[in-house]
């Protein structure tokens, strides 16, 4: 055996061992590394012990304290050599043919190692282990009546990372309390909730108690269902309701909403003047819930104000004064204001007197967008048009086969849909909201009276739309010449204005 004057008979062995396995673990364990030192200098300090205990034992007269000098020096050699061997095990080796063991179920094997080693060295330095086991059988009883809390969070911790129960990054809630797991200790388990407070949960809470794992990442679907309440006049068919939520939420594009399972509006109950209904979708990240929650409010808002349904609240009774009517009036006068200055601001109706552009600001409909709202769909038959007063919109087009196509971002003064309200036709393109949209809708029957009046209105009408035509032919001209396609000819000014007076029933 490798023999060092003045060292005992471990010390060469510990020290090739603890190299050994500091080279093993030095690179794979960076964030460690402060740890690692500490430990290295915890082993040389216990080498110069055994080297101190060496010269004391070469002086005679010192040879019992030299003895257990020794003996103490060896001992937190051989601790060292354990700690760095069951990161090397359990850290390193392991994990790189992919088995993973509980960090908790980790530092017990290491403290049995260390637990067993001390029994050695006792058993080495000539103490009777009988009687030590029989003494350490008393003192565990009575540590665990006095300590049964204690052991309780320390099982506990044990068994949640033993049976993977619950994990660190998964989102738990417990009664009113819900947070993203960030660390299991022995004692307790650390959650960070959405307002950036660490709540330290014993280990003992969570084995007794009922926990819920939101978004659980095991699953197929990791979602979490969120509900939205809003009510809504009794006079309006809930069929109605239901059918027009689920559609328009389906159809929006919201972040962090899962498009399966598909959002269901459900009409759950009565109250004073009006009925209740809940908006159930599924979440997809738990700490954007409040947020997206928000988006979802916003969204069910503009659809039913798109529709001129308001959101009912309880009766009551109100007495007005005389200048309530007068207030009234002025709130008209200055939304058929913005109303005028809208349409003045519209090529298509330039034309148009301004007793006509009065009778179309009077029928006009509000009609409000939230991000990721479809104002029109591609292909879709609607006689009506939408005018941008605030915000911004994109139109995309589809081909028959490939991605879509961005043809053009719109914002405040802006028209959509202009071609199908003169003509009829098919949209040609779809148009989504990317930020809250102030639109006014105007359908054909504001319309219609005015060009029954002044069918001359279809010939001059028609050049204007035979321009915007020939702006989408421009824009989907790439996708036809690259499949060496022959592009549809875009109608002239004269076949447009035939098809506004057949659409108008004027011929």
């Amino acid at each position: 055996m490798l023999r060092i004057p003045l060292f005992s008979h471990e010390a060469p062995l510990s020290f090739v061992a603890l190299a050994l396995l500091l080279l093993f673990i030095w690179q794979p364990l960076k964030p460690l590394r402060r740890s690692l030192i500490n430990t290295s200098v915890f082993y040389a300090a216990c080498l110069c012990g055994d080297l101190l205990a060496g010269i004391l034992l070469a002086d005679h007269n010192m040879t019992a304290a030299a003895s257990w000098l020794r003996q103490m020096t060896v001992f937190g050699e051989g601790l060292a050599v354990i700690r760095f061997a069951g990161l090397a095990l359990f850290n390193v080796a392991l994990p790189r043919i992919h088995i993973h063991i509980a960090g908790i179920l980790a530092d017990i094997l290491v403290i049995i190692g260390y637990i067993g080693w001390g029994f050695f060295r006792l058993n080495q330095a000539g103490v009777e282990l009988t009687h030590l086991f029989a003494t350490s059988a008393i003192l565990t009883a009575v540590l665990a009546i006095s300590m049964q809390d204690t052991l309780g969070n320390l099982l506990g911790g044990l068994a949640l990372q033993m049976d993977n129960s619950l994990e660190i990054g998964d989102w738990i809630k417990i009664d009113d309390l819900s947070g993203q797991v960030t660390d299991i200790q022995w004692r307790y388990t650390a959650l960070l909730t959405r307002s950036g407070e660490k709540a330290i949960v014993p280990n003992s809470q969570l084995m007794k108690g009922r926990y819920y794992v939101i978004c659980d990442k095991h699953s197929a679907n990791p979602v979490w269902r969120r509900s939205i309440d809003f009510n809504v006049d009794l006079a309006v068919s809930p069929g109605r309701i239901v059918q027009m939520i689920e559609a328009d939420i389906s159809a929006a594009t919201i972040s962090n909403v899962a498009g399966t399972p598909a959002p269901s509006c459900v009409l759950l109950n009565f109250g004073p003047g009006y009925a209740h209904y809940v908006l159930r979708y599924w979440l997809q990240n738990p700490q954007l819930d409040d947020p997206t929650d928000s988006d979802v409010r916003t969204h069910i808002l503009a659809t039913l104000q798109r529709n001129g349904i308001r959101l009912a609240t309880d009766d009551h009774t109100i007495h007005l004064v005389e200048e309530g009517a007068a207030h009234r009036e002025d709130v008209q006068n200055r939304e058929l204001k913005r109303r005028l200055q809208a349409i003045n601001s519209i090529e298509l109706f330039a034309r148009l007197d301004d007793n006509e552009k009065q009778h179309l600001a009077e029928h006009l409909i509000n009609a409000p967008f939230a991000p990721g709202d479809i104002l029109t769909r591609q292909g879709a038959i609607a006689h009506w048009l939408y005018i941008i007063v605030n915000g911004e919109a994109e139109a995309w087009w589809q081909p028959p086969e490939g991605p879509r196509r961005l043809l053009e971002k719109r914002g405040p003064g802006s028209v959509f849909g202009e071609i199908g309200l003169m003509t009829g036709a098919p949209r040609r393109a779809t148009v989504i909201a990317t930020s809250n949209v102030e639109a006014y809708r105007l359908d054909k029957e504001g319309f219609q009276e005015i060009i029954r009046q002044r069918p001359a209105l279809a010939d001059s009408l028609s050049g204007i739309l035979e321009a915007r035509l020939q702006r989408f032919a421009e824009l989907e001209q790439g996708y036809h010449q690259g499949r060496n396609e022959t592009q549809q000819k875009v109608p002239g000014s004269a076949a447009i204005g035939k098809k506004i007076r057949e659409f108008f029933g004027l011929d």
